[in-house]
């Protein structure tokens, strides 16, 4: 099996490429290069190096996959007849597309490689800009990245920002989570005596003009909290601060049965956001929810039971194992053919000596709990064949109810009243109601229809107390009226 050699061509300029490599290249007079637009290109040529580019195969591609998937194509199909060698910018295996793909094919048995060295971008560039990549960095293609990969608390080098387009799309990313004022160096044939540094504001990135395939975009690491608040490791340090020592004396008392109420209520104030299609208020209560979960997570983790990590891995793997129609080999065509397979999944996860009621207690909801228990039974064949079984079954309740209300104990009436609810919970998933929902729905406008009413006792000035039963209704339906309208 033949052989292709991928040499590095160095970072910069021809007097930095490595004796070696230059001695190499010089012997062999000819090989395949990805670009001829490199400085040392030049110098090569008037050694009598001969290069096969592939400049061509960018003109004719319209995206970068393209290109590099023809690229590797063209080289494994050379390879069969003779050794290559071919030759890239900077160092082989940093941000070398092409070479990543030819060492899928040699994985694959398809080619042997060969990797020679050569000074790859970055040394020259954390010279250039005086950082340590000890603090931490990351190298990110800007053809490709998106804002969920720029980590803020680090040094961000972006690759491939080679024009005003390349820019603007990099700019419009980062825009996401920085601010656009942050200040931002454009980095140009580090190392080389055509070095060039240009610092601008974030928003001005794509009116530079020095941008080429030299350039490196390097976005500074924002020191900040408040300017990073964007960022999920800002929110957990956040919250692990107010728990911390020297945090808030309030949120180093919480446990997690004292968050119970606040997790209740922080839902119930999402739900009704949705209700009124606040997209604002939904953003605002959604954080709120948000930071009862990193709360009883960081709890959890000053305890030493658990982490937010084991929490991630959890729901992670389980959406994974729920949804082999996505992840794995299973197929669905429709939601039933989802739903099918959830039910089959979860399943698949229990205990066969369990109970169908098992992990269907609510500890903050009855209604809640009641309609998971019937949802769950009937699911399994525990239920009436259509709803006029439930219906009937209510109005047995209901009189049994009637009969303890005027002659039972208070114990009768409570059990008895307990099963004309349990009826109508029933009643309700017949017809894909669910109790909650509805009972969060109706308290809501009973509040908005109560506070009409003492609107129009304050404007009679009168209280509640001193209004007659026939205003008191009066005012009622006027409410009413005013939903309607």
């Amino acid at each position: 099996m033949n052989t292709i050699t991928i040499i590095g061509l160095g970072a910069g300029d021809f007097e930095q490429l490595p004796i070696g490599i230059y001695r190499k290249l010089k012997d062999i007079k000819a090989c395949y290069v990805r670009t001829l637009n490199h400085p040392v290109i030049e110098a090569l040529q008037q050694e009598g190096v001969s290069f096969t580019s592939f400049d061509e195969v960018y003109i004719k591609n319209a995206g970068f996959e393209g290109v590099y998937e023809e690229i590797a194509a063209t080289l494994l199909t050379a390879a069969k007849q003779t050794d290559v060698i071919y030759a890239v910018p900077g160092h082989p295996l940093v941000a070398e597309m092409t070479v990543q793909l030819l060492i899928e094919a040699e994985t694959r048995g398809e080619t042997k490689l060969k990797i020679e060295g050569g000074q790859s971008f970055l040394d020259p560039i954390f010279s250039a800009l005086r950082i340590d990549p000890i603090e931490g960095f990351q190298l990110l293609d800007g053809t490709s990245m998106t804002i969920h990969d720029a980590q803020m608390q680090q040094h961000v080098l972006i690759a491939q920002v080679y024009d005003a387009f390349s820019a603007s799309e990099v700019k419009l990313k980062l825009l996401e989570k920085y601010d656009a004022e942050h200040i931002v160096t454009i980095v140009t044939a580090a190392g080389s005596s055509a070095e060039q540094l240009v610092q601008v504001p974030l928003y001005e990135l794509d009116h530079v003009a020095t941008l080429n395939n030299l350039t490196t975009l390097y976005v500074p690491p924002v020191v900040d909290a408040l300017q990073r608040a964007k960022e999920w490791r800002t929110f957990r340090e956040v919250i692990a601060t107010l728990r911390g020592p020297d945090g808030c004396p309030w949120d180093r008392e919480q446990t997690h049965e004292s968050l119970k109420k606040y997790m209740l209520e922080e839902v119930h104030e999402y739900l009704q956001a949705v209700d009124e299609q606040d997209d604002f208020a939904m953003t605002e209560e959604l954080g709120d929810v948000l930071l009862q979960v990193f709360l009883n997570a960081q709890i959890g983790e000053d305890m030493g039971y658990f982490t937010l990590e084991d929490v991630l891995q959890e729901v992670t793997q389980k959406m994974i194992r729920r949804h082999p129609h996505v992840f794995g080999d299973a197929e669905a065509n429709d939601v039933t053919d989802v739903a099918a397979i959830w039910q089959e999944a979860k399943a698949s996860e229990k205990d066969e000596q369990a109970s169908l009621l098992d992990e269907q207690y609510r500890a903050t909801s009855s209604l809640q709990t009641s309609y998971n228990y019937q949802k769950a039974v009937a699911k399994n064949g525990f239920t009436w064949d259509d709803v006029s079984g439930a219906w009937a079954k209510f109005e047995e309740e209901m009189n049994e109810f009637k009969a303890e209300a005027q002659a039972g104990t208070q114990a009768t009436r409570v059990d008895e009243l307990g099963d004309v609810l349990f009826t109508l919970v029933n009643i309700a998933r017949f017809y894909g109601v669910t109790p909650e929902e509805a009972m969060v729905h109706a308290n809501a406008k009973f509040a908005r229809r109560f506070k009409h009413v003492e609107t129009c006792a304050r404007a009679n000035n009168k209280t509640i107390k001193e209004s007659t039963a026939e205003e008191l209704e009066s005012y009622w339906q006027s409410a009413k009226q005013k939903e309607r309208a």
